[in-house]
């Protein structure tokens, strides 16, 4: 296994200082998530789907990774397909979150649906736990030695002796580990996901994923322009399986901006731009930064939102916030000469009432897939404003539902954010042609009922479904 760089144990976060101006939330001052493992769950014995030969889970709390697979309490008696999901965490971001969405809309009376990961951390932890849903951990500092080997074995004697039916992982570190596993286990159908055109990957940890998503059955990708790449990287173009995001349209309709208002001080009728992401350099933030200068200087008044944390590899190998990085960013704020106006929130969980207190949203970075900042902001009816990179010119059509601007250029981010704000009817337009191009095209209903076919087609070439 190569030497790919990797801590998935998050550890806990040292408290946010506060950076005066260029101001940093208190919700931003708060530690990410508990660590402490939760409780154990009861395992209730679940029998075959139709074609298979399954034997009944032991009865019990749960033993440690590779006693036992893990799959929710789920209704006794029940024919249901064992769908098993790795991610490396839990912490809240565009991945995690539509994973966390597929699962909960997929046919429970179907599928029984378990998750294990590197590291049971992260904000969503709480609600796999809250739906009954088990998470399994097999800890890996890096993914070389003799330690990740050991715990593959684990994982996949786990995985055979419950017999999973589908082993699902998503992107680089979840495909490395979890793919050769699965594979061990001769679990029926191994999908891998590729949600992003490897950026931030080295060249070594390209082609040890190109080999591991080799032994996938499908890998799914959620944009064309990942799809091409993959394809020019030599994948059999016979294997991806384009499936888009899905956004809660719904949800992010009915947000309400009044306290998100109160609480960072921008008056009701000044424009508030916002920046919804995981933050790291390839994000753009900088830009943004200095766009967001250029705006006030045009439009006076104009308060932004930086929404989102940044993480680092603390000294001990675990994964910490980079409370450095966003002090930086309140620096170069400060040093714009626009500190009063920049407010860094850290993660929120109220993403739609954020959006419902905006005028504008801003995504200026440097790779995406599809994002799912620019699909729920335009679920929120809030115009956007997005770089042309990765899969977001499938989202937007420039002009008409959004506006599309070249990356790292905080003059075209100025320009456009500035004729939003100044035209009140552009604003409406993009408003309601953005809601309506997200709740056409990107519905959750599609995005799981796409998954939920191609699990049983893989099934069914497999000769496991009757």
């Amino acid at each position: 296994m190569t030497r790919a760089v990797f801590s998935s144990s998050d550890g806990d976060t040292l408290a946010q200082q506060d950076a005066g101006r260029g101001t940093i939330s208190p919700h931003a001052q708060q530690r990410l998530g508990s660590t402490k493992p939760p409780g154990t769950l009861p395992v209730r014995a679940v029998n075959a789907t139709e074609g298979f030969e399954v034997e009944p889970a032991t009865r019990g709390t749960r033993p440690a990774p590779g006693k036992e697979a893990c799959m929710n309490a789920g209704a006794s008696g029940a024919h249901r397909i064992r769908l098993l999901k790795f991610l490396p965490v839990f912490h809240a971001g565009g991945t995690e979150y539509q994973v966390w969405n597929l699962v909960r809309r997929l046919n429970r009376e179907r599928f029984d649906i378990g998750f294990s990961c590197m590291k049971r951390s992260g904000s969503l932890v709480k609600e796999i736990e809250r739906e009954g849903m088990r998470i399994d951990e097999y800890p890996l500092r890096h993914l070389y030695g003799f330690n990740t080997l050991r715990r593959e074995i684990q994982f996949s004697r786990a995985m055979a002796g419950q017999r999973i039916h589908i082993m699902h992982s998503y992107n680089f570190y979840a495909n490395a580990f979890a793919i050769p596993a699965a594979r061990l286990a001769r679990v029926p159908v191994v999908v891998a996901s590729v949600r992003d055109l490897g950026v931030y990957l080295t060249p070594m940890q390209c082609r040890v994923h190109k080999m591991v998503c080799r032994l996938a059955d499908r890998v799914i990708v959620n944009a064309e322009a990942i799809r091409n790449w993959l394809v020019e990287q030599g994948f059999p173009e016979h294997k991806i399986n384009v499936i888009r995001n899905g956004v809660d349209v719904a949800r992010f309709a009915a947000g309400d901006g009044a306290a998100v208002r109160r609480e960072f001080g921008v008056p009701g009728e000044a424009p508030l731009v916002v920046m919804v992401a995981r933050l790291n350099a390839k994000k753009g933030e900088d830009y943004f930064l200095e766009g967001a200068a250029r705006v006030l200087d045009r439009c006076p008044g104009t308060h932004f939102l930086i929404v989102g944390e940044s993480y680092t590899r603390g000294q001990d190998g675990r994964i910490v916030a980079d409370l450095a990085y966003i002090e930086r960013l309140a620096q170069r704020a400060r040093g714009l000469g626009i500190g009063a106006n920049v407010h860094f929130t850290g993660m929120r969980e109220d993403i739609p009432d954020i959006l419902a207190a905006s005028s504008v949203s801003v995504l200026p970075s440097f790779s995406e897939g599809i994002s799912n900042t620019v699909l729920e902001s335009m679920a929120a009816g809030v115009p956007v404003v997005a770089t042309r990179v990765g899969g977001t010119p499938e989202i937007i059509h420039d002009g008409e539902d959004g506006i599309m601007i070249p990356p790292g250029n905080a003059e075209a981010i100025a320009e456009a954010v500035s004729r939003i704000i100044e035209d009140p009817s552009l604003a409406a337009r993009l408003s309601a042609k953005g809601r309506g191009r997200a709740e056409e095209a990107f519905s959750l209903d599609a995005m799981v009922r796409h998954t939920q076919d191609l699990y049983l087609e893989l099934l069914a070439s497999k000769g496991k479904l009757q």
